[in-house]
């Protein structure tokens, strides 16, 4: 999984890429200061992974992991080259989701571009800036398209398509929202790649006195969870400040830092548990002496496609798939304990994978 970190400048950015991934990114209080994209992977924290690779007494324990693009801040006018996000809208264009970062918190020390803290505005500056990118991008398609379009069904009915999602944009509308009306308007839709067709997360930065409890009486939080509920989107309240804090530290220690702020989890958790959410995605677990490691798929995936996140052979030979909850396996011990009392089941190719899984897939090619 690849999310974009994106945002006005000086919203904290940089302050929360750093904290989720200790890349070390530099952030100061002035505009640009990130001017490479800059990228983080960081593992998603699984305490079944732990469980499982002490039990096997496993040589490898890998993670699922997500990876982070941090760009430089975007303003008005980026899309035609303002500032210096504009050349690094590519780099956004090949993530999974967006993490937009939304400054929730006063501060007169730290200036803000348009002079006052107003989040909606906010939100609303960076997605007029990507829709003008996205329009750049259905220009160039309605120039291929239209050459083709006299003699070809097909190009005919994508060119009609591709006039009435231009339209849907230049109302101010983002991609997301267009109605696609067949298989072959979904498939020329996710080709063109665009940035406001992409799901998005709100991370909501407050101050360390907003971060208890969770932004409830912060204004712009509320305003920024109210925007979310309209675009279905999702919204995490972080303070980038203490996760800075809390990354310097050991895991224990972060814990007892937490709880003396009165927080249950870091905002890496948080920001996880949302975009899992968000994309509907899961884990099912492999576990063995060599390796016990987790694997990211979509929530409603069969069998044989959950093998092939593993390899294509798995995929292609697919014959069977025994599966155990991770949670029975811990209590039985081994495997072939849980085999002996029944609770390890044979499934094929119809198989939904469930969250938590513990498979071994049996194939021939």
């Amino acid at each position: 999984m690849k999310l974009g970190i994106l945002g006005l400048p000086n919203v904290g950015k940089s302050t929360l890429f750093n904290s989720l991934t200790k890349a070390g990114a530099e952030s100061a209080n002035y505009p640009f200061c990130t001017i490479d994209p800059n990228v983080g992977v960081v593992a998603v924290p699984d305490e079944r992974l732990k469980l499982l690779g002490d039990m096997y007494q496993s040589k490898k324990v890998t993670p699922a992991v997500i990876e982070f693009v941090d760009i430089a801040g975007l303003v008005k006018g980026a899309s035609k080259g303002e500032g210096l996000g504009n050349q690094f809208l590519a780099n956004v264009r090949e993530c999974d989701a967006l993490v937009h970062v939304v400054r929730c918190f006063e501060d007169a020390n730290v200036v803000h571009v348009d002079g006052s803290i107003d989040p909606v505005r906010d939100i609303e500056t960076i997605d007029l800036e990507l829709i003008f990118a996205d329009l750049e991008v259905l220009e160039r398609r309605l120039s291929r398209v239209g050459r083709s379009a006299r003699n070809d069904k097909d190009a005919a009915a994508e060119l009609a398509m591709l006039q009435k999602l231009r339209a849907h944009l230049e109302d101010g509308k983002k991609a997301s929202s267009f109605e696609r009306k067949n298989e072959n308007e979904e498939t020329w839709f996710a080709e063109y790649n665009l940035l406001t067709a992409k799901p998005v997360i709100f991370a909501a930065n407050v101050a360390e006195d907003d971060a208890a409890d969770d932004g409830a009486k912060n204004p712009h939080v509320q305003a920024v969870r109210a925007h979310a509920e309209e675009t279905g989107s999702e919204v995490f309240v972080v303070c980038a400040q203490i996760e800075e804090e809390i990354s310097e530290l050991d895991e224990e220690e972060r814990q007892m830092f937490l709880e003396d702020l009165g927080l249950t989890e870091s905002g890496l958790d948080k920001l996880i548990r949302a975009s899992y959410s968000l994309l509907g995605l899961m884990s099912f677990l492999t576990a063995g002496e060599k390796e016990t490691r987790a694997w990211t798929i979509k929530k409603g995936t069969k069998a044989p496609q959950a093998a092939g996140k593993i390899h294509t052979d798995f995929e292609r030979g697919f014959i069977r798939a025994e599966v155990v909850n991770y949670k029975d396996l811990l209590d039985c011990g081994s495997l072939g304990a849980a085999r002996e009392k029944g609770i390890v089941r044979l499934e094929g190719k119809e198989y939904v994978v469930q969250d938590g899984d513990v498979i071994l897939f049996r194939f021939n090619v």
